[in-house]
């Protein structure tokens, strides 16, 4: 093998963003441009070679267009000559769940499938940082190799390293440390190509030791030069051979196997490359809807798998793909033009439709043997829990209370938070206008109703309307009749009164096992039912909030003293701080002389419930911050807008946490604005999860490049820093500031442009100077929401793993179908899982040729011990399978499945 002094590889590719400073529709003209050129540049050229950037999408959107060409795809990938896969889109690793990576990857290999064979390289050339898992999932897949640029620690010298999982798998790592572009310039002039690349191996020699110089000859959104492997067949000397391959060809054909830098975990480094970690805040509603989405889906799965006769399969796999494009680097983080995030989040919005779609239909199926007037109750958590289940109910006579009844005859109080009016219409109009309202009747409903009976009398028309009828048979053939007749009969002025039965909101604790359900029913009853021995109620005074595990008192200033099962208090929790933004969508930059707003200039507090089983108080704040910043962009402008910030404080009976959600209406630019938990002690560092672990990072981020390290980090279901534990909703950017005396957690980031030319923390433009002025959010209610847990244990000792899964997976009600009064169906338990710090990523249905249908989940040890692991359910037989579902050993399980889960593995079980 020559050494890189006189030998180099030419990697033809093109790096394609299906969607970004254009629409999707208008990068895919392109798209087919430039893949109508490789395929004629391949065909007429054995020599040349070419990597369509690791993701399926491209493909697929090109054979959307050209299906005639299909065929002459499939040729070339089975000749060596196209390397495709193994992803379907090229992903943001940190603001999309660990199982969406997962199945990105199972989407991308089986589309490669179907034209030959995908590459067997996890190429990840631009995404923006990655996640700590990302070798154990390729390694699960099977896949041996990486190859990507942004984020490798300035420890690694070479061009290759082995990057390590927490769980300790690797993979052997191509580090683009020039970019996924480095040969470009090499080309710039063809005919001298060779004295151009010798200056480049000669200033790079020290990276390649004795392998060949690797040059990735291609860019964003363009073909390779037709010409170029005639320019590289005429540079190519004793001196100095030159070889066009793929990536596969270079890694597999072309370099030694000894690689001995080592990285471990999460790769986030800037020294050498942005890795723009602004795009973690930015467009706050695409990080919401996908998290929406993927809780959707995953729900959806699960429902359908468990309680379902149908295989909606065809319905979720269009779900999970909408998800996974939508999890491009430059979709979900919002880098893209205001018309791009706009079809990113209706794309989001459409697959959770698609999901809810198969969940709902899939509860529906179960909800038929429950009567009308009951209610379904579905876990989807494969561990029991007691949840709070919110309904409509009939409101109680004067006297009477609530009780909620379960299939075991077991007895609930009830708390009622709020009852609707019972007049819907009061209306006057003359008995020749009587038909019109007659038409507002389909079949037995009215205004979202059921007619229980009618009144009707000279010059009166009464409906009484109620949810469940307890009337006979209804007749609106009848009812025209009749009042045909009563109208001749008197003519003139009438009342048509549209009156319902008194209803009420009721919060009733629920029972449901694990994966499974239960049902219950409300009804009035002369006395509440004593509460269970232990309970402890959630209560309320006008500044305080209780419930034995969690206590919250909230402050002169509107922030909330905090005191934890442990006795652990944080005080000061929900401290605002708002401060200026003249960064873009990739980097925030304060002004040079910026303002920071954290007093509020009112205070006001509503109590608005107080237990027994939901206490709530409403802190609004009222704060001036600056309009915008002004005309300099390094000052925050004079001119002020005061604007209210709601904060919803919250505690349930029986949850160790305070769950606060905080809301406003944005009428601020260019501005950053954080929730603050101060810390009763400086933290040395934080932990956050996401991905399939739970990282630990320090104060400070390594620099080098030309983007200032600020030390702003992703976290996904939870963050921790000392005592504090925030539960998160979705993906978002957290900090500790003040030496580590607080954790600040960014609720919003308004700026108004794709990339600025001269930003004051990156030297290099991310993108052109393109304006976005929807992600100021102006006129957008801006809507956050998350849980506190005080623990001076950490995350660990306070058990937050489950809690987090707890916080963010609300069961699932729905009303019975079955007639009225009948009996309550028993419970019933899909699949049980128990076992500490263990995270269950999936559950859902497979079919295999050769073993039938069977349930598949996928199981994830977070924690550096492992978890002991048990599943029981109705199977009697397990096997195990990789990434890809592929079976690697099956053995009898009829008594359960005891499962040694060592640190942080990821694996997963088909159940049949």
């Amino acid at each position: 093998m020559q050494n890189s002094a006189d030998s180099a590889v030419f990697v033809p590719h093109f790096h394609w963003d299906r969607e970004w400073y254009e629409p999707f529709q208008v990068f895919r003209h392109r798209l087919v441009t430039a893949l109508d050129t490789v395929l004629e540049t391949a065909e007429a050229n054995p020599d040349f070679r070419f990597t369509v950037d690791g993701q399926m999408a491209a493909i697929e959107d090109y054979l959307e267009m050209r299906p005639e060409n299909r065929d002459r795809v499939v040729a070339l990938v089975a000749g060596g000559r196209l390397a495709i896969g193994p992803w379907l889109i090229l992903l943001d690793e940190f603001l999309c769940s660990g199982e969406t990576i997962v199945r990105n990857l199972q989407m991308g290999w089986a589309a490669a499938a179907d034209l030959g064979g995908s590459m067997p390289i996890g190429y990840l050339p631009d995404m923006f940082g990655h996640v700590a898992q990302m070798p154990q999932i390729l390694a699960r897949a099977g896949i041996e190799h990486a190859a990507l640029w942004r984020g490798v620690p300035g420890s690694v010298d070479g061009h290759a390293f082995r990057w390590r999982a927490p769980d300790g798998s690797e993979v052997r790592t191509e580090f683009l440390f020039d970019g996924y572009d480095n040969g470009l310039d090499v080309l710039l002039v063809p005919d001298q190509i060779g004295r151009a690349l010798g200056e480049y191996a000669e200033m790079t020699a020290e990276r390649w030791g004795d392998d060949p110089l690797l040059a990735m000859a291609g860019t964003d959104h363009n073909a390779p030069d037709p010409q170029l492997a005639t320019w590289l067949r005429r540079a190519s000397s004793e001196e100095r051979a030159i070889t066009i391959a793929t990536l596969d060809e270079y890694i597999r054909e072309h370099v030694r196997d000894e690689v001995t830098a080592v990285v471990t975990g999460e790769l986030r480094s800037h020294v050498r490359g942005n890795i723009l970690p602004g795009v973690l805040s930015v467009r706050l509603a695409l990080k919401q809807r996908m998290a929406a989405a993927e809780r959707t889906v995953d729900h959806a799965e699960r429902m359908n798998a468990l309680w379902s006769g149908r295989d909606d399969s065809p319905f979720l796999s269009l779900a999970w793909h909408k998800i996974i494009e939508s999890s491009a680097h430059d979709s979900v983080v919002g880098s893209g033009t205001d018309e791009t995030s706009d079809q990113v989040e209706a794309r989001l919005a459409e697959a959770a439709q698609t999901a809810r779609a198969v969940r709902d239909a899939a509860v529906a199926e179960p909800a038929a043997r429950v009567p009308s007037d009951g209610y379904l109750v579905a876990n989807p958590l494969p561990f029991p829990r007691t949840a709070l289940a919110e309904v409509d109910v009939v409101a109680p006579p004067e006297g009477t209370v609530l009780v909620a009844t379960a299939d075991d005859g077991s007895a609930h109080p009830v708390q009622l938070v709020s009852q609707a009016p019972t007049v819907l219409a009061d209306e006057r109009m003359d008995a020749s206008q009587l038909e019109r309202v007659l038409r507002r009747i389909h079949r037995r409903e009215l205004f979202g109703r059921l007619i229980d009976h009618y009144e009707l009398t000279a010059g009166s028309l009464v409906f009484h309307l109620a949810e469940v009828p307890s009337s006979g048979p209804f007749d609106l053939l009848i009812l025209r009749r009749e009042v045909a007749a009563a109208a001749a009969a008197h003519p003139g002025e009438w009342r048509v009164l549209t009156l319902e039965e008194a209803r009420a909101t009721a919060l009733v604790p629920v029972e449901v096992p694990a994966a499974g359900l239960t049902s219950f029913r409300v009804a009035p009853s002369d006395s509440a039912p004593a509460r269970p021995t232990g309970f402890a109620p959630a209560t309320a005074t006008a500044r305080t909030l209780s419930n034995g595990l969690v206590e919250v008192t909230i402050a002169a200033d509107g922030t909330l003293d905090v005191t934890g099962a442990d006795g652990t208090v944080l005080h000061g929790v929900g401290r605002l701080v708002d401060g200026g933004d003249r960064g873009d969508s990739y980097n925030y930059a304060p002004p040079a002389r910026d303002v920071l707003v954290s007093e509020p200039t009112e205070v006001a507090t509503e109590l608005l419930e107080d237990g027994p089983l939901r206490s709530r108080i409403r802190v609004t704040r009222v704060y001036e911050w600056p309009a915008a910043l002004s005309s300099e962009r390094d000052v925050r402008g004079a001119r002020t807008v005061p604007t209210p910030v709601e904060t919803l404080v919250e505690v349930r009976a029986g949850e160790p946490f305070v769950r606060v959600s905080t809301s406003f209406l944005n009428q601020s630019a260019d501005h950053r604005l954080r929730f603050h938990v101060p810390l009763p002690e400086p933290a040395a560092g934080s932990a956050s999860a996401g991905q399939f672990a739970v990282t630990e990072r320090g104060l400070t981020a390594e620099g080098g490049w030309g983007e200032y390290p600020i030390p702003t980090f992703p976290a996904s279901a939870f963050v921790s820093a000392g005592a504090a534990n925030v539960l998160l909703d979705h993906a978002t950017e957290y900090e500790l500031v003040g030496d580590g005396s607080e954790l600040a957690i960014t609720l919003l980031r308004a700026i108004g442009s794709i990339s600025v030319n001269i930003h004051p923390l990156r030297d290099e433009p991310a993108a052109s100077e393109i304006p976005a002025p929807g992600a100021q959010d102006l006129g957008v209610r801006v809507e956050n929401r998350f849980a506190v847990v005080p623990s001076a244990t950490g995350w660990q000792g306070a058990n937050v793993v489950a809690l987090a899964e707890d916080f963010r997976n609300d069961v699932l009600v729905i009303r019975g179908t079955a007639p009225a009064e009948g009996r309550l169906p028993p419970a019933a338990t899909g699949v049980r899982v128990d076992g500490r710090d263990v995270l269950v990523s999936s559950i859902r249905r497979v079919a295999d040729d050769e073993r039938g249908a069977g349930t598949e989940m996928r199981l994830v040890a977070m924690s550096d011990a492992g978890s002991a692991v048990r599943v029981t359910g109705v199977f009697t037989e397990a096997t195990t399978v990789d990434l890809l579902g592929r079976p690697l050993s099956t053995a009898p399980a009829a008594d359960g499945l005891e499962l040694a889960l060592g640190p942080w593995e990821i694996r997963t079980v088909v159940v049949r």
